[in-house]
């Protein structure tokens, strides 16, 4: 009996040591401890305390914008306020018709389907959501040919929330069948510096006001960034046996790093070099993902966001164009003028 409590005990402080590990310890789990996304949060939490009130299930959900900003996240906690269960996949994994219908014909009444990287479905596989998500109902095409046969099969009534970062990409009658669609927005400093403060209590490893400013500043306005800098940083100070984050160890880690003062690596400083050396002139995609020889969706949902967003490149029809910020970073590199 007490080698039986032992093993228990052993088993738990392993899930506790992994869990502190891995990014999941980080993310909120209730709408007090999710920082920023005003506007979205107060809209859900009506939208939900409205479904609950009425017993219905909710209404499929759409979340568009740039990588790390929460979209996952906001997803677990909408399932855990409306005490639900939620499936969580990715649309490339969803290659036939099969891997479509397995997953919804295992889903509970209420249940919560999460998709990522949802504009990757097949057309194939949106024609069979489509029915699901409006009648609740698969209609699967068994055999082929003079014997081929359409069957129909009710399933449970379940919420599907869709992530994208590209919301462009999503077919009419897919982004149509969504009720509720929500951009996701880059966070402000102080909402970042917040995140930061609240995980390095959890990582134990105090940061100090200036410190997490400093690394907020560096991280795009965007969470992942900023928790996986704060992670390195980390590292930067237990080498140094220091207890806490100061200002001067997060400048340290965060230059040692490669990352800017702007929150730019090499990444984005070659690709505002490249706009900015075309001295003004647009350049297509396909161009500059051959010289910086990245792939095309790389440059689109990782590089560009963020930059196009605060005014370092414009989008014309020719290409793109560099602007007036991306020269002052450059200083050296001056626009002629044509």
């Amino acid at each position: 009996m007490e080698k039986i409590g032992l093993d228990e005990r052993i088993v738990e402080v392993e899930k506790i040591s992994f869990d502190e590990q891995g990014e999941i310890s980080l993310r909120p789990s209730i709408w007090e401890d999710y920082i920023g996304q005003e506007q979205i949060k107060k809209n859900l939490q009506i939208f939900i305390q409205a479904c609950k009130k009425r017993q219905e299930c909710l209404d499929h959900i759409l979340f568009f914008g740039p990588p790390g900003l929460g979209k996952t996240t906001l997803s677990h906690i909408i399932a855990s306020e409306m005490g639900a269960d939620i499936k969580v996949t990715a649309a490339p994994m969803i290659e036939k018709s099969g891997d479509l219908a397995a997953i919804l014909t295992n889903l509970n009444e209420g249940d919560i389907l999460f998709i990522d990287e949802i504009h990757r479905l097949s057309p194939a596989i949106e024609e069979i959501l489509y029915p699901a998500m409006e009648d609740f109902r698969l209609d699967i095409i068994i055999g082929s040919g003079p014997a081929a046969q359409s069957v129909k099969i009710d399933i449970a009534k379940f919420t599907l929330i869709g992530a994208t970062t590209r919301a462009g990409m999503l077919s009419n009658p897919l982004r149509d069948r969504f009720g509720m669609n929500f951009r996701m927005q880059f966070y402000s400093t102080e909402e970042l510096a917040r995140i930061l403060t609240i995980a390095s209590l959890k990582l134990q490893k105090p940061l100090s006001t200036e410190g997490a400013h400093e690394i907020a500043r560096r991280s795009r306005g965007t969470p992942r960034i900023a928790l996986r800098l704060l992670k390195r940083v980390r590292d930067f100070a237990d080498v140094a046996e220091e207890n806490e984050i100061s200002f001067t160890r997060a400048q340290f880690a965060l230059s040692e790093l490669g990352v800017n003062e702007h929150g730019f690596d090499e990444l984005d400083l070659r690709y505002l070099r490249i706009l900015a050396e075309n001295q003004g002139k647009p350049i297509g995609l396909s161009t500059l993902a051959a010289a910086m020889s990245e792939d095309e969706s790389t440059i689109e949902d990782v590089i560009e966001p963020y930059l196009l967003t605060h005014g370092y490149f414009e989008r014309t029809a020719k290409g793109r164009v560099a602007t007036a910020k991306t020269f002052e970073l450059f200083g050296g590199i001056k626009r002629s003028l044509f």
